[in-house]
């Protein structure tokens, strides 16, 4: 049974996904997935910036566009 404290979750509501960019350090060669997903923008740039402060990007899911 799910709990009735928590909201429901659509994936729809999360407009920027954060990357981690590891490539930019040569850690890797394949395709960087997205880390987290945000709805709000702010939140999506600080949650990059504390976790990988020199390689992290925000992609909008809606344009594709780094923001």
């Amino acid at each position: 049974m799910a709990d009735s404290r928590l909201a429901p979750t659509n994936p729809v509501d999360y407009r920027f996904a954060v990357h981690c960019c590891a490539h930019k350090f040569d850690l890797t060669d394949k395709p960087d997935r997205a880390a987290a997903l945000f709805e709000h923008i702010a939140v999506a740039k600080r949650f990059g910036g504390l976790m990988w402060p020199d390689t992290f990007e925000v992609i909008d899911l809606i344009t594709g566009e780094k923001v």
